[in-house]
């Protein structure tokens, strides 16, 4: 049970109000902390500072299992390490983690002939030279991230971005690689991603607007002045951001632009920076696609006439869908995500029953149905995530292939496209004694109100069992139709070996049953993610996984939404509660379309703005809207400073709503704010700043649940 509270309990903060009156479509609503979203306000700014004190106060008694918790992940991960070197022209590319360094450095070693992959056992290698390497770049900042890495053509130059505050803002830096020279660091304030001409010439990069969405694509020749760039594209409906990236075979560059339901590509020939862009085919509402160009043809993958996808393909010149030519259909259970050429196959990324999996095609895509079987990469286990690594050249004869499950490490194949055969590059290495045979897995199903099934998946230590006493850590997401696949995380380990079972919801509003699954849970429909989410918590009690008392819930971002829309629905279900970054007053948010993200998310929760009956069901679910005078659970908000994708307003709102409205002790089931002052969206930048942060995070749960033990060799 929960560390008990010293007499003398610590006060939480008392949030300012101030008169506010919020009115759309007849509807009144007094907000008195809308002061709030002023984030240069000195009253804010004390205000989290006071939260922050408070949260270190509540919580000293749990210094030690933060410790705990902290070593644990240390003293499994493999401090000292190599990733699989990748092949690319002349080179090998790899990174490197040092000992008490806080982040990577990229790095690269001399390809000849015949020459064999080099071990990442073998440490130092022979010539390796440093493309970047991030603990140089960071220097005494205490946030570091890099927004775009990319090695010109002839491999002289690279070209990345830098954000040292964490609102993803970067800064251009263009390299000589041999000699370390920097040619050019005269570009400040651009978005993700950058590429290079052919000849390294030129540098094109993406431009911000007031509401942080790329809308500008900008041309800047490496060493001049930036006051002479050129403008190559604006986008100016603001429900569309912007990509820009490369060709596998480095021949063309490419502009993608893309809304939550419709998109647009265009190319232009990497040799001719200065020239037009290409649109291979003019948006139109609703579809989707994504191009692949596959040396003298365009691979298409849409959404026109299936909601799950087709493959298509197209003459390399296209410049209209009219030219696609069909080729494959995604099958019953099936969604294609995406298509990668090489010389010798086509490899299809796709879903197939909930879960990732790797297809390959024939070479020749547009005669597979009487030329070459389709095969898929196989995996030796019953519930994993399935995809493709890091494979940057056209020619390869083997691809990489990344598999994982929530017990089983992070494992590299290289896979043979001719034979089939399969072959471990790397296991990621865990230590203290880790065995895979010690944890368990598996995928039940929950019944939602409506009769729908939802795919749950279970993890938990060897030896647990579904006796109704375990405590347990539900986690759910639901939106944009991104998938919680399975994943392995060495800290994990630190709740299953104190008994906890980790379950994750996948619930409507994801993508992991098909494009219907995610229909299914936004617009209007969107309620259906908080009901299949209480679905799947009654499940893990009803089935004896999780003690009616001992259940937390956990989800960031859209999955804070989730988590605040879950506790005021039904709160008695859970012990603790913890929102990462929530977007828990996603009302007053997507009101505002000045503010980031907000016109372009109206196409994923719809437009309160302007129609009544969007803002009716928004205000029905909104989180901080619809907080009830009951008991909630202990409640731990987390949040960023610099976060321009769920500003700290929300949160700190949320929490003075809580505080006001429900009936909780304090000292029983305190809410907490906790800000971390110089990060963003992710949080803390460094491996070990990170770790810090998500030990003082479980240590807040474990608490609760009431699992701060660890458990013995065979179990309980």
């Amino acid at each position: 049970m929960p560390s008990p509270t010293p007499d003398a309990s610590p006060t939480p903060p008392v949030a300012p109000r101030h008169p506010h009156v919020r009115e759309h479509h007849g509807d009144r609503v007094e907000d008195p902390y809308w002061w709030m979203r002023d984030l240069e306000s000195p009253e804010l700014r004390a205000y989290l500072d006071a939260e922050n004190a408070y949260a270190e106060a509540v919580t000293a008694s749990l210094a030690p299992l933060r410790r705990a918790v902290f070593e644990e992940i240390r003293e499994r991960v493999q401090e000292d390490d190599l990733s699989v070197p990748v092949a690319s022209g002349p080179w090998w590319y790899l990174s490197r983690t040092a000992e008490g360094k806080q982040y990577a450095s990229h790095v690269r070693v001399p390809r000849t002939e015949g020459d064999a992959r080099p071990r990442p056992e073998d440490g130092t290698l022979a010539g390796e030279e440093v493309v970047l390497d991030g603990n140089v770049e960071a220097g005494d900042s205490e946030f570091f991230a890099v927004g775009a890495l990319t090695v010109s053509h002839d491999h002289r130059l690279v070209a990345f971005g830098v954000d040292t505050a964490g609102d993803e803002r970067f800064d251009l830096v263009v390299r000589e690689i041999a000699s370390g020279r920097v040619l050019d660091d005269s570009v400040r304030g651009i978005g993700y991603g950058v590429e290079l001409s052919r000849d390294g010439s030129f540098a094109f990069y993406t431009r911000l607007d007031d509401a942080w969405r790329p809308h500008q694509l900008w041309r800047h020749r490496v060493g001049g002045d930036p006051a002479e760039d050129v403008l190559v594209h604006q986008e100016d409906d603001e429900r569309f951001w912007m990509g820009v990236g490369s060709s596998r075979d480095e021949r063309w560059l490419m502009l993608v632009l893309g809304s939550k339901t419709t998109s647009e590509v265009h190319l232009l020939d990497a040799a001719d920076p200065e020239g037009e862009w290409r649109v291979v085919a003019p948006r139109r509402d609703g579809v989707e696609y994504d191009v692949e160009p596959a040396a003298d043809r365009l691979l298409v993958l849409h959404n026109a006439d299936n909601p799950d996808s087709d493959l298509a393909w197209a003459p390399l010149e296209a410049t209209s869908h009219e030219q696609w030519v069909p080729l494959l259909a995604a099958g019953d259970g099936e969604r294609f995500t995406s298509v990668d050429a090489f010389d010798t196959a086509t490899v299809l990324s796709l879903r197939t029953g909930g879960l990732p999996a790797v297809r390959v095609l024939p070479r020749d895509v547009t005669s597979v149905s009487g030329h070459g079987t389709p095969w898929d990469v196989a995996v030796d286990l019953a519930v994993a995530s399935v995809g493709l690594g890091d494979n940057p050249e056209p020619d390869q004869r083997a691809i990489q292939v990344v598999v994982e499950s929530w017990v089983t490490p992070r494992t590299v194949l290289d896979v043979d496209l001719g034979t089939r055969e399969s072959t471990v590059l790397k296991r990621q290495p865990v230590l203290g004694g880790f065995d895979p045979a010690d944890y368990e897995e598996s995928r039940e199903w929950a019944d939602a109100p409506d009769g729908t099934p939802v795919p749950v998946s279970v993890v938990r230590r060897r030896g647990v069992t579904p006796d109704g006493g375990n405590p347990g850590l539900l986690g759910a997401y639901g939106a944009y139709e991104i998938s919680s696949d399975p994943y392995f995380s060495v800290a994990r380990l630190s709740l299953l070996d104190r008994g906890v079972v980790h379950a994750t919801a996948h619930v409507r509003g994801g993508g992991e049953m098909g494009r219907r699954w995610y229909d299914g849970g936004k617009m209007a429909a969107k309620t259906t993610t908080f009901t299949d989410t209480v679905a799947v918590a009654r499940h893990l009690v009803s089935s004896g996984w999780v003690a009616p008392d001992r259940l937390g819930l956990e989800g960031g971002s859209a999955g804070g939404l989730l988590v605040g829309a879950v506790l005021n629905s039904a709160p008695e279900l859970f012990a603790v509660a913890h929102a990462a970054v929530p977007f828990v007053d996603a009302l007053t948010t997507i009101l505002q379309p000045e503010l980031p993200l907000t016109v372009g998310e109206w196409e994923e929760w719809g437009d309160p703005l302007h129609d009544a009956a969007v803002y009716a069901a928004m205000r029905a679910y909104s989180p901080y809207e619809n907080v009830r005078a009951t008991t909630y659970p202990a409640i731990l908000a987390t949040s960023s400073l610099h976060d321009t994708r769920v500003y700290v307003t929300e949160p700190a709102k949320w929490v003075a709503r809580l505080r006001e409205t429900v009936t909780n002790d304090p000292a029983e089931r305190p809410i907490v704010l906790r800000t971390e002052m110089s990060a963003g969206h992710g949080g803390r930048s460094g491996r070990y700043a990170a770790w810090e942060q998500l030990a003082w995070e479980w240590a807040f749960v474990l608490d609760r649940l009431g699992a701060t033990e660890r458990l013995g060799p065979t179990g309980r």
